[in-house]
């Protein structure tokens, strides 16, 4: 039986119950918040080990809840919201969301998703074969602490980008197709579109090109997916673009 701790936020009260009923008898702890304040009070007070958190909140909506919360922490945020928009998926996904599930869900896709995302966590903070930390001349990313430095000052990414830059890292000079990417950073139990994968590359690249005489380059590889090009090693000839 799991003891990790969720923390559900949802205001409407018969899939609130649902949602404590069944993670509960998964084996996990359960706390629960009704409006947005509240889900921002509860996740510094008992700090989870994951957040479910419905977008469509009283009082603070979701977006701006897992905004400030992805400022403070970096607890997984799996988002249940009743809107199909790209707009709102790909808007959580930017602020820090890990994941997302469109009501009406299935408990047991529910329960896959929280399940794969607690595991690439585990295996993230130490459980995995990668160095702890990477360092290239000015640039560090450390993988027990989920830090990145460049020139001694933070970057902030959210998540995904940084177990996707964790991932490139580990692999310098390998090209990386796009379905390999979603099953290493995004798990099996993936549904989403794979060009999530250029969509947090793009993100990255934005992060990182305002910093002069970077270490490495993401090199895109044209019908095929992504490479990480450590920029004191020879490039592969069938590179292109950066």
């Amino acid at each position: 039986m799991s003891s990790k701790r969720i923390l559900v936020v949802e205001d409407e009260e018969t899939i609130r119950d649902t949602l404590r009923y069944n993670l509960v008898k998964e084996g996990y702890r359960v706390d629960e918040a009704r409006t947005g304040p509240e889900a921002l009070t509860a996740a510094r007070r008992v700090r989870p080990d994951l957040i479910l958190l419905d977008l469509m909140l009283p009082e603070l909506g979701g977006l701006e809840v897992c905004r400030i919360l992805r400022q403070e922490m970096t607890t997984p945020i799996l988002v249940l919201t009743a809107k199909g928009g790209e707009v709102d998926k790909v808007v959580g996904l930017r602020i820090g969301a890990d994941d997302y599930v469109t009501k009406p869900f299935s408990l047991s896709e529910l329960l896959a998703r929280i399940t794969a995302i607690l595991r690439r966590v585990e295996l993230s903070s130490g459980g995995g074969a990668d160095a702890e930390v990477d360092q290239l001349g000015d640039f560090m990313l450390d993988r027990g602490a989920r830090i990145v430095r460049m020139h001694g000052d933070e970057v902030r990414l959210a998540p995904k980008e940084f177990d996707l830059l964790s991932y490139l890292l580990a692999h310098p000079g390998r090209v990386q197709s796009r379905e390999r990417l979603i099953q290493a950073v995004w798990g099996s139990n993936f549904f989403g579109d794979r060009k999530t994968v250029d969509v947090h590359v793009r993100w990255l690249r934005e992060k990182f090109e305002g910093f002069a005489a970077m270490p490495f380059r993401l090199t895109t590889v044209f019908g095929v997916g992504y490479r990480l090009d450590r920029l004191d090693e020879q490039p592969h000839p069938e590179a292109a673009g950066g």
